[in-house]
This record gives C-alpha cells, sequence and structure tokens, in this order.
C-alpha cells in the first residue's frame, strides 16, 4: 500500500522549515476535501506520513504551505501582501501502491518541487 510524504527545506536560511503549516486536501471536480493538518517538526518534516497507507488513494491533491506565516515568524521583514504567503502544489497520485514524497523548497520570493522518494 502507498503513502504520501512531504519536508520542506527553507533555502533562504539553508534550513529545514521547523514550524511550517500544511493543509493537505483532496481534489474531486471543483470540492476540495481537506484531509489534514500539520505542522512541521524540527526536521521540516511530518512526524509520520501525511497520508498514510489506510488513507491513500489514486486522484488529485492539493498540499498547501504557510509559508508567509513561516517567514515572519523568522523575522523576515515581508511586503504587505507578502509575494508568496500560501503555496499551494497541486498534483495526482497515479499509482496507489507507491510512496509518493512531495517536497518544497523554498525562499520568500521563490518555491520550487520534484516528486521525490
Amino acid at each position: 500500500m502507498g503513502f504520501l510524504t512531504t519536508h520542506v527545506l527553507d533555502t533562504a536560511h539553508g534550513t529545514p522549515a521547523k514550524g511550517m503549516g500544511i493543509r493537505l486536501y483532496r481534489l474531486q471536480g471543483t470540492e476540495m476535501q481537506l484531509l489534514k493538518e500539520v505542522v512541521t517538526n524540527d526536521d521540516g518534516r511530518c512526524n509520520s506520513a501525511i497520508l498514510p497507507s489506510e488513507e491513500f488513494a489514486v486522484g488529485q491533491y492539493l498540499l498547501e504551505f504557510e509559508v508567509g506565516d513561516y517567514f515572519r515568524s523568522m523575522g523576515v521583514e515581508l511586503a504587505e501582501p507578502a509575494f508568496l504567503d500560501r503555496v499551494p502544489l497541486r498534483f495526482g497520485i497515479a499509482d496507489g501502491d507507491d510512496h509518493y514524497h512531495v517536497p518544497l523548497l523554498v525562499s520568500p520570493y521563490s518555491f520550487s518541487t520534484y516528486r521525490g522518494s
């Protein structure tokens, strides 16, 4: 059975993004179903799979990262509104038996992601 994990790296400071809020949604048509809300640990990771095996299913998902709040908590002065506030990553899970890892690398002005392992 597959599962989903994520982590966040703060590329502006060269550290894991400790204390960042993340929401996971399942997308069905125009509906967004909130599945989980978590806060990253000291290593910028969730303490367990954000979507464990028993809840894992093929479909469309969205991870929403609270980037603006995180950088404000780090003492970074951001414009109002911030250039990046909430970063949404929309992705598909096509294989219900695989491990999907969707990390975020972020600064106040840029972000990137990839399918990790």
